[in-house]
């Protein structure tokens, strides 16, 4: 078995996002394991990757999206027919992030539960519903929202028709990955995702993006402390 120890704090980058990040990675708790006369303490975030349990929050950026990559590799490494559990609580980012975050649920061979805590909007909503079928799951109270994604240009003609192109690439892309996942009818899709589409927990199932609405934690630990 591999073991993975990282610290958030040391993981982070310097872009607009890492002051945030830092405040948070103060705040992030410690607990002790014991084995045996041994004690060692990790962070939280270390302790439930033991269980297979790797958490996606706030905006998507590439700094998020490379320790969620980094983490999920690990696990596919450590054991390719067990299941990771994503949490996500997230209202959404970077397209090019996310996607990299996507194709890498699609690259390993493990299952990929995913779980809708608190929201998933934008991008974390094509997350949520790239699990795999039958394993993504929303919590009673959680919100998950689908539109178009945005975009912002400046400079020349030439350059904003360039990225104007691009833009409507993304949306498709984008579309066609829920339509894979959904069920739904691509017009359908892509009226829904002409703008905000907030659904409720049971409007999410019903919609196709989750299988399942979940009260009470349905798995066991994959590790368990000796006594």
């Amino acid at each position: 078995m591999w073991d993975l120890r990282w610290e958030l704090r040391d993981a982070l980058a310097s872009d607009a996002s890492s002051v945030r990040q830092r405040a948070l990675a103060t705040l992030v708790p410690f607990v002790i394991e014991r084995s045996g006369r041994e004690e060692r303490a990790m962070d939280i975030f270390s302790r439930l990757l033991k269980d297979r349990i790797v958490f996606l929050q706030g905006p998507i950026d590439d700094t998020t999206a490379n320790l969620v990559v980094a983490q999920m590799l690990f696990l596919q490494f450590d054991d390719p027919k067990a299941d990771i559990h994503l949490y996500i609580n997230s209202p959404g980012g970077s397209v090019t992030a996310g996607l990299g975050i996507y194709d890498t649920m699609q690259y390993v061979t493990c299952p990929v539960a995913t779980y809708c805590i608190g929201q998933a909007a934008s991008m974390a909503a094509v997350l949520l519903a790239a699990g795999t079928r039958g394993k993504r799951n929303c919590l009673p109270h959680a919100r998950v929202m689908i539109h178009q994604p945005m975009a912002g240009s400046e400079g020349t003609a030439t350059d904003i028709m360039i990225h104007a192109k691009e833009f409507m690439r993304l949306r498709k892309v984008l579309n066609e990955i829920l339509l894979k996942h959904t069920g739904q009818s691509l017009q359908k899709i892509e009226q829904d995702t002409d703008r905000d589409k907030f659904m409720s927990a049971e409007e999410a199932r019903d919609y196709g993006l989750v299988d399942n609405i979940l009260e009470r934690v349905q798995y066991q630990p994959v590790h368990t402390p000796e006594s």
